[in-house]
């Protein structure tokens, strides 16, 4: 059986609703959505930073960390993971050029 992300967002949730003394999760929501969006951006520097050095061990664990941080931003910005999930389907069903260009017509 494979680890997913909707397995992550379970966790997630799960840890949130625990107490901040038990849970890094619950500690980090309890700071505010501002401290979690930090944590995100760090996270996801060091990936960045990992790939452009070709680490594909620290790369794979920045990863972790920035979906991990994702997952808590969401859940801080009161979006759930099943919404993301919908916007990507919903972009799946057009090339990414169109895409991006239906996004700019909207655009003033």
């Amino acid at each position: 059986m494979s680890f997913t992300l909707e397995d992550l967002d379970r966790i997630v949730r799960t840890r949130a609703a625990a107490s901040s003394d038990e849970s890094y999760t619950a500690k980090l929501l309890a700071r505010g959505v501002e401290k979690c969006a930090q944590k995100l951006g760090e996270e996801a520097v060091e990936a960045a930073i990992a790939a452009v050095t070709n680490n594909r061990e620290e790369l794979t664990s920045e990863a972790a960390d920035v979906l991990y941080h994702l997952l808590v931003v969401l859940r801080a910005g009161g979006v759930g993971l099943e919404e993301v999930m919908a916007e990507l389907e919903a972009r799946t069903r057009q090339t990414g050029l169109e895409e991006k260009a239906s996004r700019s017509r909207k655009t003033p």
